[in-house]
């Protein structure tokens, strides 16, 4: 009788929570309709790349050196920088890219590798009624769909196994699943399933038995973030961008606006690390693209800047391989601190994360041994082996 009280809630909270999400699709369809043309009008200025390969370091040195003015010049060569670097250019747009290290070596390649709309998002959006959170994963799943198209080299789908240790929550979370399918849309990568005990575990043999009631199986997209990143770097430079790793930013160059009268950045005097020579870069506009060492380059500009970056500590942990399956995630969606935790397949090792917390600025972070136990931890709720942090 509980069981049969248990599955109607959830079909009604299910039948909600399905109106919720259409009510909410009609009430975003206006703003799609105006990224649509946003996005028609940015593809006008795509041409075909100027270069057939991307020129040497060298030539971008020069090139850097002799342009008297770019339209843009992007400070960090990371996901964001690369692509914005590759937007610009596209767009006809005289760009500029430089990277004080290498490309991709901070925070774009020490992701989870999954390229996920957050299905823990979705919940919020159709609990709290909130629109932006439906936006956040509707256009995430929307790019997954891109991704998973433009790069099929560096991304792959990946099944990811929800296990289920108590009875009412196989209808609660297979609901929640089904939605996430049914945001996705055509988009969807393919559709989520339900796994008895026994074939959960021939799927995922480390997986804890007792108490196993079954599994749910959701897909989602896996990437090399790295590789990624260097594409779309080298994709911007073959389109024109004039794109180098290890520049320094050591200032930023200023003018008077003519117009205003206003002072303004023009510019950034960049160090060749691999030199130590010198020299200006001159640009209408400056981005600055430095994730967490945005407050660093705000201060150039103004010593006095208020910081509003704060830094989090987002910790993986790499496992042998025979933690789990080659071709299958693992998710714990209730976390002893109420966040979520990947266990996922990665170049034959296992990826167990991440944390979420508030740390200082530094070029190469450490992990605490705090985080470290903190996965290892929770990671053994779901395997029947013990996890050493050895």
């Amino acid at each position: 009788m509980a069981f049969q009280k248990a599955v109607k809630g959830t079909i009604l909270v299910g039948g909600g929570a399905l109106a919720t999400v259409l009510g909410l699709s009609q009430f975003a369809h206006y703003r799609r309709k105006q990224m649509n043309l946003a996005y028609v009008k940015a593809a006008d200025y795509i041409s075909e790349p100027v270069n057939r390969e991307p020129p040497s370091r060298e030539a971008q040195l020069l090139t850097l050196q002799n342009t008297s003015e770019f339209d843009i010049l992007v400070i960090g060569g990371g996901a964001t920088g690369s692509g914005c670097a590759l937007d610009a250019v596209t767009r006809g747009l005289k760009t500029a890219l430089v990277e004080r290290d290498d490309f991709s070596s901070g925070t774009s390649s020490r992701s989870t590798k999954l390229i996920h709309g957050g299905v823990r998002y979705l919940q919020k959006a159709i609990m709290k009624l909130d629109i932006e959170q439906y936006r956040m994963v509707k256009e995430a799943l929307h790019e997954r769909a891109n991704l998973l198209e433009i790069a099929p080299h560096l991304s792959a789908p990946l099944p990811i196994m929800l296990p289920v240790y108590k009875w009412w929550q196989l209808p609660y979370y297979w609901v929640g699943i089904k939605l996430y399918d049914l945001v996705a849309g055509s988009n969807c990568l393919k559709s989520s399933y339900v796994l008895s005990k026994s074939r959960a575990l021939e799927h995922f043999p480390m997986l804890q038995k007792d108490k196993l009631v079954g599994a749910i199986v959701y897909y989602d997209g896996q990437h090399n973030d790295a590789r990624m990143n260097l594409a779309i770097a080298l994709t911007a430079a073959r389109y024109g961008a004039a794109t180098a790793n290890y520049m320094e930013v050591v200032s930023l160059l200023k003018k008077t606006d003519p117009q205003t009268g206003k002072v303004r950045v023009s510019g950034a005097r960049c160090k060749d690390v691999l030199t130590g020579q010198e020299f200006d870069v001159r640009a209408k506009c400056v981005i600055n693209a430095t994730g967490p060492f945005t407050d660093s380059v705000r201060k150039m500009d103004d010593k006095d800047a208020a910081a509003i970056c704060q830094p989090s500590a987002g910790v993986h942990i790499v496992m042998p391989g025979y933690y789990s399956p080659e071709s299958m995630g693992l998710l714990d969606p209730a976390t002893s601190d109420g966040r979520v935790i990947f266990f996922l397949p990665w170049q034959k090792m296992t990826i167990a994360g991440t944390t979420d917390t508030p740390t200082d600025v530094t070029p190469h972070p450490i992990p605490s041994e705090e985080d470290i136990n903190f996965i290892l931890n929770e990671v053994r709720n779901y395997l029947s082996c013990d996890v050493e942090g050895n």
